[in-house]
């Protein structure tokens, strides 16, 4: 027996009438696509402050062209181990939370003003007061994430620690799981922290220790 038919009817249906065979394809496909331009709405909504206006529903449509493209090519992966629909969200999600980083980040990247130690999971600290050394740091911070990580790294970093995307979300859409997943932004930090000390600025060694 596959796992498949351990779900409940109402995703294998989903997952029966998008395969490209079935004679529904075409309208399940659309209705999907609707059920996930909504989706990305929510998501857009409760993220508003970087897109305003008519972009949200040309954002909105994008996310949900892109992951239906996604979920199709990758609809025999579907195992089963939750509803189809939270399955199928995530994709969403992460193209959400991609298109926020690229806006956010490659067309306008974060200041030394916008780019905060809070933001990062460990919280790389400044000493409290010392303002104009607070701003060296985060300068060399932002730096530092753009030269001095590799592709996967910086995409990991951004993702979870810049733009909140859920670990469980990346890895999805990464076609990774959870520990490649951490083992990337450790290895993130550690860089980071490296590369701050060698520009001046240590980091207490607590925060060093993994």
């Amino acid at each position: 027996m596959s796992a498949l038919q351990y779900a409940d009817p109402v995703s294998h249906r989903w997952v029966q009438r998008l395969h490209r065979e079935h004679p529904q394809h075409d309208q399940t496909v659309a209705k999907l696509h609707d059920a996930l331009r909504r989706a990305a709405l929510h998501e857009l909504y409760r993220r508003r402050g970087l897109l305003s206006g008519p972009e949200f529903e040309d954002v909105a449509q994008q996310c949900a062209d892109d992951a239906v493209v996604s979920i199709l090519g990758r609809i025999d992966e579907f195992r089963g181990l939750s509803r189809f629909t939270t399955w199928a969200y995530k994709f969403v999600v992460f193209e959400v939370s991609g298109k926020l980083a690229r806006h956010a980040w490659q067309r306008n990247p974060p200041s030394t003003e916008e780019l905060t130690f809070e933001q990062l999971p460990d919280q790389l600290a400044s000493t409290p007061g010392e303002q104009a050394e607070r701003r060296e740091q985060l300068a060399e911070l932002s730096r530092a994430i753009e030269h001095d990580l590799t592709p996967r790294q910086r995409e990991v970093f951004v993702a979870i620690a810049l733009n909140d995307v859920p670990i469980d979300v990346l890895s999805l859409q990464l076609r990774s799981n959870r520990n490649a997943v951490y083992k990337n932004l450790f290895d993130a930090r550690r860089k980071l922290r490296a590369s701050l000390s060698a520009a001046g600025h240590p980091v207490a060694d607590e925060e060093v220790r993994s």
